[in-house]
C-alpha cells in the first residue's frame, strides 16, 4: 500500500492506493473559505492550517481505506514546487511516518504528480502522449514518453499560469475566491463573441496571459457599474474563450510538431467545461483528480526511486524548479 501526502498550496490531502493504481481513499481538506477573505492564498495562513489538518487528514485517509500504518509499504509526499512553508509541513509529516515505521519515502515532484493522475485505475492512460498541464501555478506542454521518466517540457507560460488568469479575471468581474469555477458557470449564459480579447502570439510553444488579463481590466473600466453587472456573463464568456483558445491552439500545434497521436489534459484548469469540450479528443483527468490531491502523489510515488530509511531525514522541500 502507498500513502500519499500533498500540502503544496491550500489543500491538505492524503490518500491510500494500491501498487496497481486503485484508489482506496482520497481525502482533501480545502482552505478556500479561509483564504477567500484575502482574495488569494496567504502562505503563512496556509502553513499554519496544514499543521492543524495534516494528522487528522492522514488518519481519515487510512480509516476510509480500511488500512492502518501497519499496511503501508511506501510513503509518497510532494517535495515541490509550491509554497515552501506549506510543503515543509507535508514533508515533515511524511518523514515522521516513514521514520517511525522504517519505511521508504518517495519525494514527488508536484507537476509529475498531476501527470501521474492519468495512470490511476479504472481507466489509466498509457504513454506516449502529449500532456497539457494547466493549473493555478503552472501551464506547460509536456512530451510524456514513459511512466517512470521525466517528461520533456515543450512550452510553458512566460508570465501568469492559466489558472491564475482565470482567478484574477474572476476577481475583476466581482466573483469570490477561488473564482475560476464560478467564472466557468457564469460564462455558460454569456456570448463568447461579445468581446474580442487578444490571444498572445509568443515564439515557440510558450504561453502568455498577462496581456489578456490587462485587456479584461480595461474592458471592465470602460463600463459603469450597472453596465458591468449586465455584461458580466458576456465578459466572462469572452475572457474564458480567449484563455481556452490559447491553450487549445498551442496544444494542437505541439501535437503536430512532435507527431503525438494522443493528448491528455491535467491540472485544475482541466476541470473547465469549455476546455474539455474544445479538446474533446483529449483524455482529461477525472474531475476529482484535476485539483491538488494526494492520490496523484501516491501514483507518482510508484514510479520514483524511493529513499530508504534513514536517508530521507535530510530531505528538504523546494519552492521552484527554476
Amino acid at each position: 500500500m502507498i500513502l500519499g501526502i500533498e500540502t503544496s498550496c491550500d489543500e491538505t490531502a492524503a490518500a491510500v492506493i494500491t501498487p496497481d493504481g486503485r484508489i482506496l481513499s482520497n481525502v482533501v481538506s480545502s482552505q478556500a473559505d479561509l483564504h477567500a477573505r484575502y482574495g488569494g492564498v496567504v502562505p503563512e495562513v496556509a502553513s499554519r492550517r496544514h499543521l492543524e489538518l495534516v494528522t487528522p487528514v492522514v488518519q481519515e485517509a487510512l480509516r476510509d481505506s480500511g488500512t492502518t500504518l501497519d499496511d503501508v509499504d511506501l510513503v509518497g509526499v510532494t517535495a515541490g514546487p509550491g509554497l515552501i512553508g506549506a510543503l515543509l509541513v507535508g514533508v515533515a509529516a511524511a518523514k515522521a511516518i516513514a521514520w517511525a515505521r522504517r519505511l521508504p519515502l518517495a519525494a514527488v515532484d508536484h507537476l509529475q504528480g498531476h501527470v501521474a493522475s492519468l495512470y490511476l485505475e479504472p481507466d489509466p492512460v498509457e504513454p506516449p502522449f502529449l500532456c497539457l498541464l494547466a493549473s493555478g501555478g503552472h501551464t506547460m506542454l509536456l512530451d510524456v514518453q514513459e511512466r517512470n521518466g521525466k517528461p520533456r517540457v515543450l512550452g510553458a507560460t512566460l508570465d501568469d499560469a492559466a489558472g491564475e488568469a482565470f482567478d484574477k479575471g474572476a476577481r475583476l468581474l466581482g466573483f469570490g475566491y477561488p473564482g475560476g469555477a464560478e467564472l466557468d458557470h457564469v460564462a455558460r449564459n454569456g456570448d463568447p463573441s461579445a468581446y474580442a480579447f487578444p490571444v498572445a502570439r509568443v515564439p515557440g510553444l510558450d504561453f502568455s496571459f498577462s496581456g489578456l488579463k490587462t485587456a479584461l481590466l480595461y474592458a471592465v473600466r470602460k463600463l459603469t457599474a450597472e453596465e458591468g453587472e449586465r455584461r458580466r456573463a458576456d465578459l466572462a464568456a469572452s475572457y474564458q474563450r480567449a484563455i481556452v483558445r490559447a491553450l487549445v491552439e498551442r496544444t494542437r500545434q505541439a501535437a503536430e510538431q512532435i507527431g503525438a497521436t494522443r493528448i491528455a489534459v491535467v491540472g485544475g484548469v482541466a476541470a473547465n467545461s469549455e476546455l474539455r469540450a474544445a479538446l474533446a479528443e483529449a483524455r482529461a483527468a477525472p474531475l476529482a483528480l484535476c485539483t491538488d490531491n494526494a492520490a496523484m502523489i501516491a501514483s507518482a510515488a510508484r514510479f520514483s526511486n524511493p529513499i530508504h530509511y534513514p536517508g530521507y531525514l535530510g530531505l528538504d522541500a523546494y519552492a521552484s524548479t527554476a
